[in-house]
């Protein structure tokens, strides 16, 4: 298994990040993708991905910090694109949720990564919540196909799963596929064709069943693939199978 999206530099796990990641590869996760978001993060994550071979980083700027988001920050990017660690430019996107920076600046520093994404010719990792048109829009408006890359942890419905799949994203799922009363991620997870589906925990967020409410590791990604294999009715096996094969490919790993 690949853990498309985990934040192992959060500060949850400053204690004991070795024994998360220990438990991690005992669960069958053999590579793992690292999110940077912000300066602090994105230093974190580049640390893991230089101490351990099977760690890898994204590196991106967090629409909520989007106010914060200049043109050295977007340099500063650029330059740890060219690590050979760097699989991805992200978390970026749009999140309404938060009223932490305006529409307008989350908009301008989305526009920036995306154009950054297909300079340097990475996929992208997109965040969207609460914002799923103009995330879209925008996505199609950039040119974001050029780049591709990951809608993270779905939330949106079956059509704008189409469109998404449309312009070469890949839709990835996380903990919340496992809650009972997830009625829309089920159903649209039944509908994504088996090449562009990945799974991921965002860990230490958005724990699955049973564990929900508590801090996610990346270990329980299991808990996602085992739910999605039950709702598209294939087998653990080929499951695991097709959505290692989907992340390698994204992210050109060997």
């Amino acid at each position: 298994m690949i853990d498309t999206h985990v934040h192992l530099n959060a500060d949850q796990y400053e204690e004991d990040v070795e024994e998360v990641i220990a438990r991690a590869r005992e669960a069958g996760v053999q590579e793992m993708v690292v999110v940077g978001f912000d300066t602090k993060t994105i230093h974190k994550a580049m640390q893991l991905a230089n101490d351990y071979d099977f760690i890898y980083a994204s590196v991106g700027w967090h629409p909520v910090d989007a106010k914060d988001f200049d043109d050295e920050k977007l340099a500063w990017l650029e330059e740890l694109a060219a690590h050979p660690k760097v699989v991805a430019i992200g978390e970026t996107g749009l999140d309404y949720y938060w009223d932490t920076s305006t529409k307008e600046q989350q908009h301008e520093a989305f526009k920036k990564q995306i154009a950054l994404a297909k300079k340097v010719k990475l996929p992208l990792i997109i965040h969207d919540r609460d914002a799923h048109d103009d995330v879209l829009r925008i996505l199609q408006e950039e040119n974001a196909a050029e780049a591709g890359g990951i809608m993270h942890c779905f939330q949106g419905d079956v059509e704008m799963a189409k469109a998404c799949l449309d312009i070469n994203f890949y839709i990835s799922f996380g903990g919340p596929v496992t809650f009972k009363n997830a009625k829309l991620p089920k159903e649209v997870a039944k509908t994504i064709p088996n090449d562009r589906l990945l799974i991921e925990t965002d860990a230490p967020y958005l724990a699955p069943h049973p564990y929900r409410g508590k801090r996610n590791e990346p270990a329980y990604v299991k808990l996602v693939l085992e739910q999605l294999a039950e709702l598209r009715e294939v087998s653990y096996e080929e499951l695991r199978t097709q959505t290692t094969q989907n992340a390698k490919k994204l992210f050109s790993l060997s």
